[in-house]
């Protein structure tokens, strides 16, 4: 069994060789809690819990440990807090409630540990003193700063020169500032603001920056170097870069983690995701309500849809793409009606999540297995069954469960699909009067049929999805 991962700091692929394959530790960064989480953020949620499964199956569950932390001290948290007229634990409480329910629903397991930020104040003050006596942090005007020139590699992660990065950055310039290009390890608090005693000698309290909370959760909980980070590609600069840059320069060591992992961005109907565009969605409201596409969405329909694409693919996120998700999870239901799971899911599938978590393919061979099943292969069943749970998309529901909020079909979907068999078998034919007969004759009944070239080998794919 080899495990091979894309790893963004060597832009390759890199087989997996844990520091100790007793211990294999993963970290991704988790949500800034002040606000419902959007589609967006459930993107690395999904994608790194399919790798902590996969990890767990390699190396046994007591030898991994995942880590994804919750911040819960930030500017943002600070304003809504202050417009709602909550207070700041309050409101991060309620969020980080909502956030887990809203997870769960999407079939996430829970990380080995859930660090907090205002839980790991001593070790970031510990960081930022570190820093500063190793000359690669400064104290100004009541902040602590990161020397960028400090550190030769500086950029290696996001594969840039200091000078590309500064002339793409929105550089914050103040006067105590050495360059355009430090970064805030700690800063004063504003009153009413959370508040702890300053590192360095600093006599007004502060707070943390970003920043420094993830390598100092990440370096309690996993060591001052581990396996696997993990999170968004919008996170590789500069959050990423500058939790390297940290970490490396206070320990002297010549990695923080082996491998990063960077999931694509997320755009919804083809477009780039806005409150000022109205199709802002979040993960609740697609759960929830009828905001997208006019009805709410089962939670692992949700999930079966983000795996559909690979990880470090852009993703468009569509009604469509729900609805085929949807119709797919009721036939699979259908067919492992009554089924016993295997002791593991098939093997193929494995062999693809352990190709850099090659999701489409892992589904791709499911639909293989379904095909087998449906012939009344007891064998491939109970193996399609063990890899659908194993990838967190089943868990014995009915068909009619995916139907959450909408009309479920009133034709079972075997039958809708012995029904394409036989229009297709008919277009070969050049019946085409039977074949527009059964299509219509769906019609009346609620399916609509969708007709659509295989992208690899141009054959004709039919899809189905109920119409009210």
């Amino acid at each position: 069994m080899s495990i091979t991962l894309y790893n963004t700091l060597t832009r390759r692929k890199d087989a997996l060789a844990p520091l100790d394959p007793s211990n294999v530790r993963m970290y991704v960064c988790g949500p800034t809690v002040y606000d419902y989480a959007h589609i967006g953020n459930a993107r690395p949620v999904i994608v790194f819990d399919v790798l902590f499964r996969l990890l767990r199956h390699a190396y046994g569950a007591d030898h991994v440990t995942y880590a994804r932390n919750i911040t819960d001290v930030d500017d943002k948290i600070n304003a809504r807090a202050a417009a709602e007229r909550v207070s700041i634990r309050d409101l991060t409480e309620r969020t980080a409630a909502q956030f887990h329910a809203d997870i769960a629903a999407l079939g996430v397991l829970e990380p080995t540990v859930e660090p907090r930020a205002t839980e790991h104040i001593p070790e970031m003050v510990q960081l930022c003193e570190i820093l500063v006596k190793k000359g690669h942090a400064y104290v100004g005007d009541g902040h602590v700063l990161f020397d960028v020139s400090s550190m030769a590699d500086y950029g290696q992660l996001a594969n840039r020169s200091l000078e590309e990065m500064e002339a793409g950055a929105r550089v914050d310039v103040a006067p105590y500032k050495k360059g355009p290009m430090d970064f805030v390890l700690w800063k004063p608090s504003k009153e009413n603001e959370p508040s702890w005693p300053s590192p360095c000698g600093i006599a007004v309290p502060g707070r943390p920056g970003w920043h420094l909370e993830c390598s100092a959760m990440s370096e309690k909980h996993l060591g001052k170097v581990f396996d696997i980070h993990g999170g968004g590609i919008d996170l590789v600069f500069p959050h990423h870069e500058n939790e390297v840059a940290q970490s490396r320069c206070a320990h002297g060591t010549p990695v923080m983690a082996q491998v990063w992992m960077h999931n694509g961005f997320l755009q919804v109907e083809g477009e780039k995701m806005s409150k000022s565009l109205g199709n802002f969605i979040t993960i609740n409201e697609l759960l929830a309500t009828s905001k997208f596409g006019g009805q709410p969405w089962h939670g692992r329909v949700v999930r079966f849809a983000m795996l559909g694409t690979h990880y470090r693919s852009p993703i468009d996120w569509t009604v469509e793409r729900l609805a085929q998700a949807r119709a797919t999870l009721a036939e699979l239901a259908e067919t492992l009606h009554g089924v016993t799971p295997a002791g593991t899911p098939h093997a193929d599938v494995i062999a693809a999540l352990e190709d850099d978590l090659n999701t489409p393919s892992a589904i791709s061979i499911i639909h293989g297995l379904a095909k087998s099943a449906r012939r009344g292969n007891a064998e491939t069943a109970g193996e399609l069954k063990a890899a659908l749970q194993f990838m967190g998309l089943y868990d014995n529901e009915t068909p009619d469960t995916f139907f959450v909020g909408a009309e479920a079909p009133k034709v079972a979907p075997a039958e809708i699909q012995r029904l394409i068999k036989a229009r297709l078998d008919a277009r070969k034919a050049r019946d085409f009067k039977e074949a527009d007969r059964i299509r219509d004759d769906l019609a009346g009944k609620g399916i609509q049929l969708k007709d659509a070239k295989h992208p690899t080998t141009g054959e004709i794919v039919t899809t189905w999805e109920v119409r009210r």
